[in-house]
């Protein structure tokens, strides 16, 4: 009896997964090359979160983000995108909140919360899409790209959503970053109005600090106290959207609303840096640090995004960026022209 031969080939090993490392020096390495041109004349007005993104973008849009590189791109996005965030608290005290005042925490406050419902409602009359119309106000209201980053974890719009925002964002702050040195004699203000101004409207802290200071070391350094107590009520405002996110049923992958635990950490180090358990020194390092991490996960959400489909959404969130530029920036006046 004959028995026909059973050609029988080897399995093949199973590929191992080169894990989140490659993404995240690729992630880091960006970043460094952001910091990197942000030294350069003519550059530095733009900030290297905001460079970290465009150089992510034109990565993957040109030559592609590697495979090898897409779960460590995937972990940036989310765990290093998060511990940024969390480290942002070390650059904030409550004795800076006292020290802007009553009224000008009242500004502050204000106009944020106006700026952010108004934005929203607007987007609605425009027919921008919901998510990205909630990413561009956040970024107007708190603190530009950081801002935009930290409500998409609640938010959960698309990579090109967060890319849009951070273009929009980028766009109408560094219009505030020129227009804004050109007006505090013709709109006769004094150094802590322009200062309390600039904190109040202005989308990211390098932009408030480029501008204000052209004003004298007064308006600077009252700029930037106002700013960061702006940055510090980015915390309530995650809680709040996550809140809203829970309440119109809008769950993740596991049956759950997202809980942004990270803002409690953020909150929690704002309080410790408060209590002066955190060593003055120790900012010179953690400083740089926060802004590098956030820069790699910036860099991620690049890598994430399609140009195409970025073209595709028109220009209807520009306008929306737009209206809430001017809205942020003469509502802020007028409250501060009013009370101040």
């Amino acid at each position: 009896m004959s028995h026909a031969a059973v050609l029988v080939r080897p399995r093949a090993a199973p590929q191992r997964s080169p894990g989140p490392l490659p993404g995240l020096l690729l992630t880091a390495v960006i970043a460094a090359a952001a910091f990197a041109l942000h030294r350069l004349p003519g550059i530095g007005a733009l900030s290297p979160l905001i460079l970290a993104i465009l150089l992510g973008m034109a990565l993957h849009n040109t030559l592609g983000t590697p495979a090898a590189a897409r779960e460590g791109v995937g972990f940036a996005l989310r765990r290093v995108l998060r511990l940024g965030i969390v480290l942002l608290g070390l650059q904030l005290t409550a004795q800076q909140v006292a020290a802007v005042g009553g009224r000008g925490i009242f500004v502050i406050v204000a106009t944020l919360a106006a700026t952010f419902v108004l934005t929203k409602w607007f987007g609605r009359l425009l027919g921008v899409e919901r998510r990205l119309a909630e990413l561009i106000a956040a970024g107007t209201a708190v603190c530009g790209a950081s801002a935009v980053i930290a409500t998409n974890t609640v938010t959960r719009g698309t990579d090109e959503d967060v890319a849009y925002a951070v273009a929009c964002v980028t766009v109408f702050g560094s219009a505030s970053m020129l227009l804004y040195p050109l007006l505090p004699g013709v709109l006769a203000l004094t150094p802590h109005q322009f200062g309390l101004w600039a904190g109040a409207s202005i989308h990211e802290i390098a932009q408030v600090v480029a501008a204000a200071f052209q004003n004298g070391t007064v308006s600077g350094d009252f700029a930037t106290v106002a700013k960061l107590s702006r940055v510090m009520l980015l915390a309530p405002l995650v809680l709040v959207l996550g809140a809203l996110t829970a309440r119109r049923g809008e769950v993740g992958k596991r049956g759950r609303a997202p809980l942004p635990w990270f803002a409690f950490g953020f909150l929690a180090l704002i309080g410790l840096n408060s209590l002066g358990v955190v060593p003055p020194a120790a900012t010179a390092y953690t400083t740089p640090a926060t802004t590098f991490l956030l820069a790699m996960a910036l860099a991620a959400m690049g890598m994430a995004t399609d140009l195409r489909k970025l073209r595709a959404a028109g220009l209807r969130p520009l306008a929306l960026g737009a209206a809430s530029w001017l809205l942020i920036s003469t509502l802020s006046l007028a409250l501060i022209l009013l009370v101040d």
